[in-house]
């Protein structure tokens, strides 16, 4: 009796393999290289992550966090490309150009990377052929300074604070440059190397300018509680672009949701993983959807009554 339940299991077992779909699903390893740590890139890959599962994907996933520094970045890509992964989720433009230098055959995803074109990472946002595809968190700065400069119109000299050496950065500025001179507005900037000397560059600014207004810039967000401490001591408004921005003391930001970035550039993903496309048939492509996001608080904290009119066109109130 005990014999035939044995081969009655191992009969279960041939037959549960012969049928198509039955046997276990394949768990994918992916290579996660982020630049920096802060609330934006963080939910750029909850959403990548959600997008996999959604879709029905196992996935197990190595995260690297580079620090801020580019040869964390460069060591990270040699770590991956020696590496058996299925596919590489690159968060911003640093990261993403370390890594495409290097990886030139495993699936590379990029995300919240502004200018990829730009950035080297592929040679169109069209379908190009290559391992790389990804999409663009490409901020609407004319749409943001002239809101910005609605909300605070006493305001005619503002500021700004960015890593230099950050090329997502460097575009970014030439973008926000040409919106404040639209609008009449005088831009100041100081630069920074490290999250480190955002306090310090801060202080230097606020004395010199009527309101602040921080761009794409990973190194700066990642130290923003630093420059909210600032711009309340100093009664400066403080504009962000990206919304998880507001929560942590910005007035406001009309922006992106960065989980609906990372969703986006895992959709793709699924694509190469699940339909079995190759990268360069999967098309880069823009992030759209923006939402405003105000608080009161902080306007207050910062030393603007902010008018009610945003209040009501806010499509979310952070109270």
């Amino acid at each position: 009796m005990k014999k035939t339940l044995k081969w009655l299991g191992v009969a279960a077992m041939i037959a549960a393999l012969a049928v198509p779909g039955a046997a276990m699903a394949k768990t994918f390893k992916i290579g996660v290289s982020v630049i920096v740590a802060h609330p934006a890139l963080e939910a750029d890959q909850k959403g990548f992550e959600q997008a996999l599962k959604d879709a029905g994907i196992e996935a197990e996933y190595d995260y690297q966090n580079a620090q801020g520094d580019m040869a964390n970045a460069q060591s990270i890509a040699r770590k991956f490309k020696g590496d058996n992964l299925d596919l590489i989720h690159c968060i911003a433009t640093p990261t993403s150009q370390a890594m495409v230098k290097v990886i030139t055959q495993t699936p590379v995803v990029y995300s919240s990377v502004t200018d990829p074109v730009d950035a080297g990472l592929v040679k169109t946002m069209d379908a190009d052929g290559g391992n790389v595809t990804g999409v663009s968190d490409a901020w609407p700065y004319d749409r943001q300074v002239k809101l910005h400069s609605d909300m605070v119109p006493s305001a005619k000299k503002w500021g700004t604070i960015y890593n230099a050496g950050d090329a997502n950065s460097v575009k970014s500025m030439t973008w926000a440059r040409d919106a404040m001179k639209k609008y009449g507005l005088e831009f100041i900037e100081v630069t920074v190397s490290t999250s480190a000397e955002v306090h310090m560059a801060a202080q230097s600014l606020a004395d010199r300018v009527d309101a602040v207004f921080i761009i794409s810039d990973n190194t700066v967000v990642s130290a923003f509680e630093s420059l909210v401490k600032v711009c309340n001591d100093k009664k400066k408004p403080l504009f962000g672009g990206g919304t998880e921005s507001v929560p942590r003391g910005a007035i406001a930001a009309l922006g992106f949701d960065y989980f609906q970035v990372g969703y986006t550039a895992g959709l793709k993903a699924v694509e190469i993983l699940k339909d079995g496309k190759k990268p360069g048939d999967v098309p880069s492509s823009l992030t759209k959807k923006l939402r405003l996001v105000v608080n009161p608080k902080a306007a207050e904290d910062q030393g603007l009554m902010l008018d009610a009119k945003y209040i009501k066109m806010a499509d979310e109130v952070v109270k």
